[in-house]
């Protein structure tokens, strides 16, 4: 009998690195968060069409974004994480509740907005949380305080965002327990967890926490104003291009993430047309949800703008679920809006980085 030739030798033994390398491919590509984050937006929604109340969807998708911080982090420091951020999308839900159900009028939902904001900032920074920015606070608030709300309606919908923070607490520290019954050979499948979020009671002291309050704070003041003046069916969608565009504390300010936002979203609105336009059925648009998130989560941290391929048709589809409205008007917002609040983040980081660099040059002058 004949042991194996020396091309069968070569492809035992490089099996086992061609292997390795596929596993590393698949960790490079988050599929761990992608998954997690997935699960957590879409099965509450399939949930809530077979009970026949999919005008809860947007209480059960801001719910569910809980799912998205903890990445990269070791399970027990990720409880913590997420249930922080749980606690901070169901306080952006609640608040946004209340107002709509008492009808705020603007002067009271602008200041409601400055709260959510200087909040959101303080509590990621305080807390280590990942993704460092108040968006999705942001978002739930400014999304919850203008659907029409009777005061009845508040616990019910709350509830729903309750149900959905919980299940996505769930999910996403179930991966603790699928590392410990897999097999051990399966371990190079599964992403490192190398980040070690740390708290920060002096993050309300620091100036550069501040400094990105202030630009928050009046970029969406700026925004939202023109939006409400130009006459826009949505202005917090201005309001959420700005936030999502300006830096968090101490990051460079950058003015490539302004114009990925504005035409990555012009694209995704072209993609978006193409489902939306034709009427598909609800199972359709979950289905979209579903690819929308999947996809955003794997190309978020790797390119803003083909993210926004993925992340403008799950936002606009979630949105057309919650409060049905003509598809067109519902694409045109999105863009003009967009592009508004883009460009006033852009002024914001130009001026801001002009005024960083006059001050360094005023420091090494002094020295």
């Amino acid at each position: 009998m004949t042991g194996p030739t020396n091309d069968e030798s070569t492809d035992a033994r490089s099996r086992p690195e061609t292997l390795r390398q596929w596993a590393r491919s698949l960790r490079a590509l988050d599929l761990e968060v992608a998954s997690r984050a997935t699960l957590a937006m879409v099965i509450p929604l399939i949930v809530l069409v077979l009970a026949g109340r999919i005008d809860w969807a947007v209480y059960a998708s801001f719910g569910g974004m809980t799912a998205l911080f903890g990445r990269s982090e070791p399970y027990r420091l990720r409880a913590r994480s997420v249930s922080v951020a749980a606690v901070g999308m169901l306080g952006a839900i609640a608040f946004g509740l209340g107002l709509a159900a008492v009808g705020a009028p603007l002067w009271l939902l602008t200041c409601g907005l400055v709260v959510v904001l200087v909040t959101g900032v303080l509590l990621v920074n305080t807390m280590g949380l990942f993704p460092g920015t108040p968006l999705f606070f942001v978002f739930a608030f400014t999304v919850c305080s203008q659907v029409p709300t009777e005061p009845d309606q508040v616990a019910p919908r709350l509830l729903v965002g309750l149900a959905g923070a919980a299940f996505a607490w769930l999910v996403t520290m179930s991966g603790a327990l699928l590392r410990r019954v897999v097999p051990e050979r399966s371990a190079p499948l599964f992403k490192q967890l190398p980040r070690q979020p740390r708290v920060n009671l002096r993050a309300c002291r620091s100036g550069r926490v501040w400094l990105s309050i202030a630009q928050m704070v009046v970029g969406s003041l700026v925004a939202g104003g023109l939006a409400i003046m130009v006459g826009i069916g949505h202005p917090y969608w201005a309001v959420v291009s700005v936030v999502a565009v300006l830096p968090p504390p101490g990051a460079k300010h950058s003015t490539s993430r302004a114009f990925h936002r504005i035409f990555g979203t012009a694209l995704g609105v072209m993609v978006t047309a193409l489902v939306l336009l034709p009427g598909p059925p609800v199972w359709v648009l979950i289905l979209v949800i579903a690819i929308g998130q999947f996809g955003a989560e794997i190309l978020v941290g790797k390119h803003y703008g083909a993210a926004l391929l993925f992340i403008t048709p799950l936002a606009l589809t979630v949105s057309h679920l919650g409060s049905p409205m003509p598809v067109s008007v519902l694409l045109v917002d999105r863009v003009v809006e967009t592009v508004l609040g883009g460009a006033v983040a852009l002024v914001i980081v130009v001026s801001t980085r002009a005024g960083l660099a006059r001050s360094a040059r005023r420091r090494a002058v002094d020295r």
